[in-house]
């Protein structure tokens, strides 16, 4: 779905989960600096500032002056990043359910034990150190 949402916004993979992760803290009413983002996504300021360049030309964001610091700002997901994020994924998300839906109950139930046992195995990779 990612991957699908990207290529439909034309962005990379750090583009794509730096506006999730704005549009999530807007929602939360938290801002966000680019200090922040650097962080999350593990790159320098350089880097941040040539995604947000990349970003703001796009339209998906804008920076504004930091409320309460005059020295920094804060990056703000656009109402139309917003829309475009929810329509793609809320026809992702449809189709998924009408295709769950079409599961009959004894399917319904094989799909989700192999999905528990996913589940628990993508976990205990998480609580190792990832090799086999």
């Amino acid at each position: 779905m990612r991957r699908r949402t990207r290529e439909s916004m034309r962005m990379g993979e750090n583009d794509l989960r730096a506006l999730r992760f704005l549009l999530k803290r807007q929602a939360e009413g938290e801002p966000v600096t680019p200090a922040e983002l650097g962080a999350l996504l593990k790159l320098k300021s350089s880097s941040v500032t040539v995604m947000l360049d990349r970003l703001t030309v796009a339209g998906w964001v804008t920076r504004r002056p930091h409320p309460s610091d005059r020295r920094s700002l804060v990056i703000i997901a656009t109402p139309g990043a917003d829309e475009e994020v929810r329509h793609t994924l809320e026809a992702m998300h449809r189709r998924m359910l009408e295709a769950a839906g079409d599961l009959g109950e004894r399917e319904a139930v094989v799909v989700r034990e192999f999905l528990g046992r996913m589940s628990i195995a993508i976990g205990a990779l998480d609580r190792s150190d990832g090799a086999p």
